[in-house]
């Protein structure tokens, strides 16, 4: 005879168990039943997840569109705390714009825009200078990409493509070779809008 569950464990060998083991039994029972119970009512960890705390410092990333989260009316808007508190990522790459190989610290895209429960085809990103490009959301599924904060252990400042730079791990696969993926490496990001 097959058991099922822990209950027809217990109840099919009820006279063969001693008294201790059929405590334990029942301990066991209780607390699976307890954990299902309250795995099933929200939490308040849950909760917390889905808002955005308010930033308490200088803006430097505004994000509009289809966000499910957002902080202020209708978008998210981070300071460098906010988005320091994401999973840090570090990529190690060429570019077209610099000499050699750079280290960029930051965070991955993907890990930013499901903080803010982005839904989507395409992410719009504008730039200080207005430079503005058309982003398929797939590239931060199939690829890394990185929202470098600092480049060679050095923070990014405006002067010099920062304070954030979307930087693809163009090293690491061919296909990121194609100019059409350089286009894509927006600095002095300022913007995303996803649609």
């Amino acid at each position: 005879m097959v058991h099922n569950t822990l209950a027809d464990i217990y109840h099919n060998n009820r006279p063969a168990l001693t008294a201790p083991v059929r405590q334990a039994a029942l301990a066991i029972l209780r607390a699976a039943c307890t954990i299902c119970v309250f795995s099933l009512a929200p939490s308040s960890a849950w909760a917390q997840d889905q808002t955005l705390t308010a930033p308490e410092g200088e803006i430097v990333l505004k994000m509009t569109g289809n966000l499910s989260r957002t902080n202020r009316d209708d978008m998210a808007v981070f300071d460098l705390a906010m988005l320091a508190a994401l999973p840090p990522a570090v990529l190690q790459t060429s570019t077209v714009v610099t000499d050699g190989t750079k280290r960029f610290d930051g965070f991955l895209m993907r890990d930013l825009l499901s903080s803010v429960g982005a839904k989507g085809e395409v992410v719009r990103a504008t730039a200080l200078n207005d430079y503005v490009i058309n982003i398929p959301m797939e590239d931060f599924e199939q690829f890394d990409v990185l929202v470098a904060t600092h480049m060679d252990g050095e923070r990014l400042l405006p002067s010099d493509k920062g304070p954030l730079w979307i930087v693809y791990p163009r090293d690491d696969h061919a296909q990121l070779q194609d100019i059409r993926y350089d286009y894509r490496w927006v600095w002095q990001l300022l913007e995303l809008d996803v649609k």
